[in-house]
């Protein structure tokens, strides 16, 4: 008659504060990108992440504190590569615009955006405001020649467009016969237009 061993114990993971909220948001992030904005739920997060329901209430609040928190997080994330690509590059247009596209096409973010928006919680995104004025105040306004309002209204036009490229290209593009990269394609047309008109004081 043989003896089992005993299963090992599982050691639990200590983790900083800091450490502790990152894992639940990449676990949140994973789920989001995976299965869309309804799969972040309690339960689903915290199991995803390895922890235990109150671990996720002690760190965020509430399922629509991590709602919030993840939002932040893909904004912070965007702002750092948009801002990166400026300070390296002359073609403000095209990293910016490239950037934005990336961002919204390839990380949920533009499901996240428009579930927070559809469920009446789009003014929890208070952060956008913070990450435009950055990048106004850095390159965007003195390199295409324009004064600040002209360059934040450009670059509105530029966010709309990314998230409706990353929310309903793909489909649109598929439904009328379309290749998957002209819903991009002619956003970047009208930004442009955008952008002369606005250079020629138009």
């Amino acid at each position: 008659m043989s003896i089992e061993a005993p299963a090992p114990k599982t050691t639990r993971v200590r983790r900083t504060p800091e450490a502790a909220r990152e894992n639940i948001l990449a676990a949140a992030e994973a789920l989001l990108v995976s299965q869309g904005p309804q799969a972040i739920k309690l339960a689903d997060v915290a199991k995803a992440a390895g922890v235990v329901h109150a671990n996720v209430i002690h760190h965020f609040g509430s399922i629509a504190g991590v709602e919030t928190a993840l939002m932040e997080r893909m904004i912070r994330q965007l702002a750092e590569k948009v801002l990166t690509a400026l300070d390296r590059d002359d073609a403000v247009l095209g990293v910016g615009a490239q950037a934005l596209f990336d961002a919204f096409e390839a990380k949920g973010a533009a499901r996240l955006a428009a579930w927070l928006e559809l469920t009446g919680e789009g003014a929890r995104m208070t952060l956008v405001r913070e990450v435009v004025e950055a990048i106004i105040d850095t390159r965007v306004a003195r390199d295409t020649g324009v004064d600040r309002e002209a360059a934040v209204d450009f670059v509105m036009l530029n966010i709309i467009l990314a998230v409706g490229v990353g929310l309903f290209g793909p489909t649109l593009s598929a439904l009328l016969g379309r290749p998957s990269e002209r819903p991009r394609e002619l956003a970047l047309e009208l930004i442009e237009g955008r952008l002369s008109a606005s250079q020629q004081g138009g």
